[in-house]
């Protein structure tokens, strides 16, 4: 039960660092990009909310791959580290729902269980 707690706790902190190194790198490369990010006005372009959800989708991805790697579980502890995720995140969204379209809140919220559930099972049983 340890390793499955100490596993989902990892990949939350890890989606955490994932997002916020390719954020940093995506603010360096893209400078209007920089621009909207830094100033939370929430004026993101069609592509920018695009690569703003593919930078969730690999952190996602990464998160499960370690829950699972850590609880040595391929399916179960990624899910719920996906699940523990949406929880955090709903409550964020519900708060900024009026500021970005329906469809980047969906993508993103219902990406975070799937795709870390998607990343425990990459890892080989």
């Amino acid at each position: 039960m340890l390793r499955k707690i100490l596993g989902i706790v990892a990949g939350v902190i890890a989606w955490g660092v994932v997002v916020t190194l390719l954020n940093m790198g995506l603010r360096t490369a893209w400078p209007e990009y920089a621009v909207i990010d830094k100033a939370m006005t929430f004026a993101f372009t069609v592509p920018m909310m695009a690569a703003r959800l593919s930078e969730s989708a690999v952190s996602s991805l990464v998160s499960g791959y370690l829950a699972s790697l850590i609880s040595k579980e391929r399916a179960w502890t990624a899910l719920l580290t996906g699940l523990v995720l949406l929880a955090i995140f709903a409550f964020i969204h519900y708060q900024i729902w009026n500021k970005l379209p329906l469809w980047y809140h969906l993508t993103f919220l219902m990406s975070l269980p799937v795709l870390s559930l998607i990343g425990g099972r990459l890892r080989g049983a």
